[in-house]
């Protein structure tokens, strides 16, 4: 399908024609916003692209990212748990003019705490 008016190289773009006698309740066509070009649609156009997923790399540091962090002495915030220690950990994951956020682990578990909460 034509996506690229082939006169001006301009974004096609879809709309409705008014009713006319052939088309009661209008039809669609592409058309563009630059010139008077316009193709009119008489069937149904359907495309699915499926598309590839990146390869995502591990934002934490990967397996050996815990191994060597700061611990302190806290309770854990969540209700069934019985921890009091946690490692920690501080990453700049926003701009540097935004405070680093703290990344807490207790019993395998990890917990996000953002310095916007305190």
């Amino acid at each position: 399908m034509q996506l690229f008016c082939p006169s001006c190289s301009n974004c096609l773009t879809v709309s409705r024609t008014p009713a006319s006698e052939a088309h009661p309740t209008g039809a669609n066509r592409l058309e563009c916003r630059t010139c008077p070009y316009q193709f009119m649609l008489e069937k149904r156009y359907f495309e699915r692209r499926n598309m590839k997923r990146k390869e995502v790399e591990d934002v934490m540091g990967g397996q050996g990212a815990w191994d060597n962090v700061d611990q302190t002495d806290v309770q854990c915030p969540t209700e069934d748990c019985e921890g009091t220690k946690a490692f920690f950990m501080q990453l700049q994951i926003r701009s540097a003019d935004e405070p680093m956020t703290l990344f807490y682990k207790v019993n395998s578990s990890l917990l996000n705490v953002s310095p916007d909460r305190y």
